[in-house]
């Protein structure tokens, strides 16, 4: 671990010093940054030393994908508020509302309302019901090879494109602070985040989620309180002041400017508010605490603490409207923002607290990437070790020690998956690219969550033909949106043949109509046994863990 650490910062000191040789003017600009890249290299060695301390702890597959079921509710809803207040909530939100102003709010709110979801249909049942992943829960009652195949696969498209935005924010951060080459960046990053997962697995991934929600929780407050000290505490007059210095003026204030159509606008806010309850890193988190009790105190803690983080962020994205769009210090020769869209909150923490801000801010953001990327790494090596080697091939034989292996096996694939579509997807808006992944986990796996847990007439033929028909809509219609299309895959603009911005409402509503129509046409021998294994009270009790567990193999 030692050499590794030393490894890594020698990378980023070296790439550091190659850029400043490079171009006199940014080795001027690099020598003021010192100071930040100091705590920014302390700060990554701390998380390290954290990842060491956790190796210690994880001896079985229980400590590594749930930390063996001890952490509390309080802990873990700071985890999860961790695990949320990703790049595209910290970086993206901000950026988009630095861009567009009023419309960038659709996001933090989106996903702030998918909270209730979870806390009044999910939460209970998930501790009551799981073990390790939401298959457990899918799975409780119905064929184990079908359904763990589809939730694998759904598991690993979204972690593939939440992953991208994190791998995106995380490359041009250390782009701009570093003089890295962008691509060199997203393999520092990969390379990172696979230490964090192989060391320590979700005992190391929990504390570091912990640790950096604090930090970001507090950062973000000195930013928002020092933007509205600038205007004497008075939104009002921070609003005023973004209308007047901003091109598009009082458009900003007003919806439009960044969903076009009510189409999109309803498909978004669907992503946004369903995808929660189907993103496998997020309910992965809810068999970490020992009881339903400690779940729902999870998600009270997570949404008091994201709910006021998403205040924070409209404050920084109107703040970076006025003290960062308007300094041409921020700007290059063309007057779009250094080191690119997604930089508008890095550059305010430089406005507003100077290098040393700028340092903590710069670190808290890249442990906020690495967290988010550990935990979805955690997830997609899960879908793959337990769901489907553990399960599916080996039939529930496999040991915890071959489970394990796998697990690290997949987490070194995932990571070389990870390196190569943040450096594809280079171009695009982070909260967006979150948002797609959203759209494919309220298409594909919140249906299949819903309905398994929920209805009982649903059965395994309607879970995995409804599962996939969302899953395979919700990608194809992404990859034919226009910024997929023509940004990422570089054909002509104007020739992306999905008109909307996101396929929620197309792909959710397909998905939950063909779960409910294979269903009730399905009168096997299977599905009649399938609806006999509804007991809602064994779902609802504390008991449920081990019966529905034990009925499932």
């Amino acid at each position: 671990m030692k050499s590794l650490v030393s490894l890594l910062l020698l990378a980023l000191a070296s790439g550091s010093a190659l850029a400043a040789g490079a171009d006199l003017g940014q080795a001027q600009q690099q020598a003021t940054n010192w100071t930040a890249i100091a705590m920014f290299a302390a700060f990554v060695g701390f998380t390290l030393y954290i990842t060491k301390w956790a190796a210690a702890k994880t001896k079985s597959a229980a400590d590594f994908y749930t930390a063996g079921g001890g952490i509390t509710g309080f802990q873990n809803g700071l985890a999860i508020a961790g695990d949320y207040m990703s790049a595209a909530s910290f970086l993206g939100i901000s950026a988009l509302v630095f861009g567009s102003g009023f419309d960038g709010l659709i996001f933090s709110i989106g996903w702030l309302v998918g909270w209730p979801v979870i806390t009044f249909l999910m939460a209970e049942r998930l501790r009551n019901l799981g073990k390790f992943t939401f298959a457990d829960v899918a799975a409780y009652r119905f064929s184990q090879t079908p359904i763990r195949t589809f939730a694998a696969t759904g598991s690993l498209v979204v972690v593939a494109f939440y992953m991208i935005a994190q791998m995106v924010g995380a490359g041009q951060l250390i782009k701009l602070l570093f003089g890295l080459e962008y691509t060199y960046a997203v393999v520092i990053v990969g390379v990172l985040m696979m230490a964090y997962v192989l060391f320590g697995g979700m005992t190391a991934t929990t504390w570091v989620q912990i640790i950096k929600a604090v930090m970001l929780l507090c950062g973000a407050t000195f930013m928002a309180v020092a933007v509205l000290y600038q205007f004497g505490f008075s939104p009002e007059a921070l609003f005023t002041k973004a209308v007047e210095v901003h091109k598009s003026h009082d458009k900003i204030m007003a919806p439009g400017g960044l969903i076009k159509d009510p189409v999109s606008a309803i498909s978004v806010g669907m992503a946004l508010m369903f995808g929660t309850a189907g993103l496998p890193h997020i309910l992965m988190r809810f068999f970490t605490v020992p009881n339903a009790k400690e779940a729902r105190k999870s998600v009270a803690w997570a949404t008091t603490w994201i709910g006021y983080f998403y205040i924070l962020t409209f404050i920084i994205g109107f703040g970076a409207i006025v003290m960062v769009g308007t300094n041409p210090e921020f700007l290059d020769a063309k007057g779009a923002l250094k080191g690119g869209g997604n930089m508008a909150a890095i550059h305010l923490a430089n406005a507003v607290g100077g290098n040393i801000f700028l340092g903590f801010i710069s670190a808290v953001a890249f442990a906020t990437i690495l967290a988010v990327v550990a935990g979805l790494t955690l997830s997609g090596a899960s879908a793959v070790s337990h769901d489907l080697y553990a399960t599916v091939f080996k039939k529930g034989q496999a040991s915890s020690a071959d489970e394990l292996r796998v697990s690290k096996i997949t987490t070194l694939a995932l990571g070389v998956v990870a390196i190569v579509l943040g450096i594809a997807f280079e171009k695009e808006n982070v909260a967006y690219m979150v948002m797609l992944a959203f759209a494919i986990a309220c298409s594909a796996n919140f249906p299949v969550l819903f309905m398994s847990v929920l209805w009982k007439n649903c059965t395994t033929k309607g879970a995995v033909a409804g599962g996939f028909t969302g899953l395979i809509m919700a990608v194809v219609l992404t990859i034919g949106s226009a910024n997929v299309w023509e940004v990422v895959l570089q054909n002509p603009k104007g020739s992306a043949w999905f008109p909307y911005n996101s396929p929620a409402i197309f792909s959710m509503s397909s998905a939950f109509f063909v779960i409910w129509l294979v269903s009730i046409l399905d009168r096997s021998a299977q599905a009649e046994k399938e609806r006999a294994a509804y007991p809602a009270q064994q779902i609802r009790s504390e008991s449920g863990v081990g019966a529905a567990t034990a009925s499932s193999h």
